[in-house]
């Protein structure tokens, strides 16, 4: 599983970076979620597309060897990300009453049209999801509106109008979604009487005033001297879960740390082997994100080209016809960071068509900085994001 979940921060990484390029601002998303919604897609995609997925996934390497793959190795290789999926998903969702953590998974199928039973069971399997028929070809609208109440329903109402109006019509086959939700209290909370408004610098040059928490306790922490750069993990109630916080030294300092980080290095910096229990001065500011993304030409141009092409329309391993193909990759996200904890949540889509007292680190984060949720046991990263607006 750890291959795995190194592939999933690199996923999550590559992502990020391809989402920076057009969106300015806030930037959060949930990279498991979005893999969870390509595993299904492509669960028994054969061909092209299915070794663009292994690519996505990194786990094909560009050697000889790979080249000269058989078929029955190549089909093993799939069968293996599908699997170390399920056992990361049967992972993070185990009962507990710390916290709330719930990843759901369905598909919506036109009632009239036929999808192989081997592709159903495969999606049981794995993934946990079930197909629900619904009439897309008569109540289109209806069958929207549906769905949409199903992904608010397992999104505490967060994740509202995922489709918007008219994104599906009489000639939509099948949606496919996946959804996470957390809802964690930190172990220590921060007590509101010391939040005070103070300035957050989006630039050397602009500000805006935020309601900034504060704290001084003991967390991990690391001081990143080449990058000037520290790093404080913040535990959620009995240390299940963290949020990860990377902060510049300098308000305009971002861009560069994105540019010479890499999900190694994340991985490794946050790891209880390098990260020291330190008394901290933390200031981290409330935060409500909200963001949408239409992911298709992100993915395109990641490498899953032929996923959404009108040239390919290969989806014979869902269903005995060839004329079922992706015509929408949609995930919408929401955060919250309050005094008791983090409320974040997020689901994807997927639509077919035809001065501090010595002794004491300051980490103040009212410039830029990356923050991540992650599930302490599988080392997974739940959420991702960039925050640099409020």
């Amino acid at each position: 599983m750890e291959s795995l979940v190194a592939a999933n921060a690199q996923f999550g990484f590559d992502l990020f970076k391809e989402l920076k390029k057009t969106k300015d601002g806030n930037i959060f998303f949930s990279p498991l979620g979005i893999s969870t919604a390509i595993g299904m897609l492509f669960l028994v995609k054969q061909g092209t597309t299915a070794s663009q997925l292994q690519k996505v996934f990194h786990s094909e390497k560009d050697t000889e060897l790979s080249r000269i793959k058989t078929e029955e190795q190549e089909i093993e290789k799939r069968e293996e990300i599908h699997y170390q999926l399920q056992k990361l998903l049967t992972e993070i969702s185990k009962p507990t009453n710390d916290y709330e953590l719930k990843i759901a998974n369905r598909l919506f199928g036109e009632k009239t049209y036929l999808f192989l039973q081997k592709y159903l069971d495969y999606v049981k399997k794995y993934y946990h999801a079930s197909l629900e028929p619904v009439d897309f070809l008569n109540a289109a609208e209806e069958s929207r509106k549906k769905i949409n109440s199903w992904v608010e329903s397992q999104t505490n109402e967060k994740i509202k109008n995922l489709f918007p109006e008219g994104s599906l019509s009489s000639s939509t086959k099948l949606v496919l979604i996946d959804a996470v939700y957390f809802k964690g209290q930190w172990d220590r909370e921060f007590k509101k009487e010391n939040t005070k408004e103070e300035e957050f610098w989006l630039d050397k040059s602009t500000s805006k005033t935020v309601q900034m928490m504060a704290q001084r306790h003991s967390f991990s922490f690391l001081s990143l001297e080449d990058l000037q750069a520290k790093i404080v993990g913040i535990p959620y109630k009995n240390n299940d879960l963290s949020m990860f916080v990377l902060l510049p030294n300098d308000i305009d300092g971002l861009d560069k740390i994105i540019e010479e980080v890499s999900p190694e290095n994340l991985i490794e910096w946050t790891s209880p082997g390098h990260m020291k229990d330190r008394n901290v001065d933390l200031r981290l500011p409330r935060m409500l994100v909200e963001e949408s993304y239409e992911l298709d030409p992100v993915l395109e141009a990641m490498g899953l080209r032929d996923a959404f092409s009108r040239l390919d329309t290969d989806h014979s391993g869902m269903s005995a016809s060839s004329d079922l193909q992706a015509q929408k990759f949609l995930h919408r996200s929401f955060v919250e960071v309050t005094e008791e904890g983090t409320e974040a949540t997020a689901a994807t889509g997927v639509g077919f068509i035809v001065s501090l007292s010595l002794g004491w680190e300051q980490v103040h984060c009212n410039h830029p900085f990356l923050f991540l949720i992650r599930h302490n046991d599988s080392n997974s990263i739940l959420f991702f994001g960039r925050f640099s607006s409020p």
